[in-house]
């Protein structure tokens, strides 16, 4: 093959690498516009009403609970309105927990659990990156059985880890919360404002 080819080969190799970095790129940036901001856009309630429903989820996909996230959402519907007379809006709630999902959960569990130790002042016990993620692959391992790998998994979160990431996801929970209200009330307004300008209100002569 002569060299001009193997160039040709080289730099078409170069732009495919390019296309498919930028074609899973905007497929994140088209899976998140779906499952965050699509929720508030088509949210016919007040703004505030809305970004409440940000800060509950986002609250709650900073904790390590993810599976049982939009459990938790909706029992904190339904108590608040129940017993302290305040709302949210429970579909934007439900949505903002996918923030934490099976893709960002190892590093974030792990930010939850060095923040927990340090917290707690365990400065000699922080476990590196690689260790952290190895013993939970650990926990798929295809020769374990279904109660081994449960076993396993209580072990590793409520004697191991648990403590430090249910510690060390509290600040996280209280900074993604007010976090996420902040930009719910922001991005729900500007929403309302546009659609104020598109349709503007008719008044009626007397």
């Amino acid at each position: 093959m002569s060299t001009s080819g193997a160039r040709s080969i080289s730099g078409g190799e170069r732009k495919s690498g390019r296309r498919s970095k930028k074609g899973a790129w905007n497929g994140l940036v088209r899976l998140t516009r779906l499952k965050l901001l699509i929720p508030i856009l088509r949210s016919k309630h007040p703004p505030e009403y809305t970004a409440r429903g940000v800060l509950v989820g986002m609250a709650w996909a900073m904790t390590p609970l993810v599976g049982i996230q939009m459990y938790t959402v909706f029992m904190t519907w339904l108590i608040a309105r129940k017993f302290f007379k305040w709302d949210f809006n429970l579909i934007v709630g439900l949505a903002w927990t996918w923030t934490t999902n099976v893709f960002t959960m190892l590093p974030c569990y792990y930010v939850f659990y060095v923040t927990g130790q340090v917290m707690l002042g365990n400065w000699d016990d922080l476990s590196g990156y690689n260790s952290f993620v190895d013993a939970y692959r650990q926990l798929f391992d295809e020769n374990l059985t279904m109660w081994e790998t449960t076993k396993m998994y209580a072990v590793m979160i409520v004697k191991d880890w648990g403590l430090a990431m249910a510690v060390g996801s509290l600040p996280w929970a209280v900074l993604g919360g007010w976090l996420g209200y902040k930009f719910g009330l922001a991005y729900a307004m500007r929403r309302a404002a546009r659609l104020r300008a598109k349709h503007p209100p008719r008044h009626r002569h007397i």
